[in-house]
């Protein structure tokens, strides 16, 4: 998508400064906004406007609003471009790529955990670093982008991102969920769900590390650590899918 260059309106309470700021993300992001307190806004965080008593209000609203844009763009562009697929692959690939595994590593790319606004807890939390915050502070900025610039101009800025990501979906380089894998796998095989237990957790609130196992059968594996409890479970259901693929003979990403 070709590079816009970036040009403001008078941003109201903006400081240069943050204007700056702004600018340099809208360059990575390669849109440009007319409206940059809009853009703004999709950057602030609840623990913010919390904690700074900001009647800005915060980016939920806007996270809301991007998140059906984003997935009737990535639907649509599913559904014409790839006429022999079924609707259960469609469904499938577009709950990969509109996952936060997908967008939060797109937006740390693009630089928007250095514009995020956090209240000091969620700072101190490591929150620029977090997943969900920065999958929806993508969305978010989707949502402002949709109010700024028209379905068009949102959609075109959501295919230059999720693209990319359908393709390596397509070649199977993308990250996996491997609670889902370990499942579906394990199902064809029993009734049962696996079953995970957090083993033990340790550090200080803002940087905490967690173990967790996960029992399929008669079988436990584990513990794997993560930095929270989903990213614990996705390490052990790794180990545990990786097992279970050997037993049955099965290439590891089949």
């Amino acid at each position: 998508m070709k590079q816009k260059s970036f040009t403001a309106e008078p941003c109201g309470a903006l400081l240069p400064e943050r204007a700056a700021v702004l600018a340099g993300l809208c360059s990575s992001l390669h849109i440009t906004f007319h409206n940059v307190s809009l853009l703004d806004l999709a950057l602030h965080h609840r623990s913010f406007c919390h904690e700074k008593q900001h009647d800005a209000g915060n980016n939920e609203r806007l996270e809301f609003l991007g998140d059906a844009v984003l997935g009737m763009a990535t639907a649509s562009y599913l559904y014409t471009a790839m006429a022999d697929r079924p609707e259960g692959d469609l469904a499938k690939i577009k709950s990969i790529v509109v996952s936060e595994m997908t967008l939060a590593p797109i937006a740390l790319a693009a630089g928007i955990d250095r514009c995020l606004r956090l209240g000091n807890g969620e700072e101190r939390s490591g929150g620029r670093q977090k997943k969900a915050i920065l999958a929806d502070a993508l969305e978010a900025i989707i949502g402002a982008y949709y109010l700024d610039a028209g379905y068009a101009q949102a959609e075109a800025f959501v295919l230059s991102i999720i693209i990319p990501e359908i393709e390596k979906v397509l070649q199977n380089k993308h990250q996996k969920n491997y609670k889902t894998l370990l499942q579906e796998l394990y199902q064809k095989q029993s009734k049962a769900c696996p079953v995970y237990t957090t083993e033990k957790q340790s550090g200080p609130d803002h940087d905490m590390t967690f173990w967790v196992s996960v029992t399929v059968g008669t079988h436990t594996y584990g513990p794997a650590k993560g930095k929270n409890k989903k990213e614990a479970e996705q390490a052990a259901a790794h180990i545990a899918y990786q097992a279970l693929c050997a037993q049955l003979c099965l290439p590891p990403e089949h």
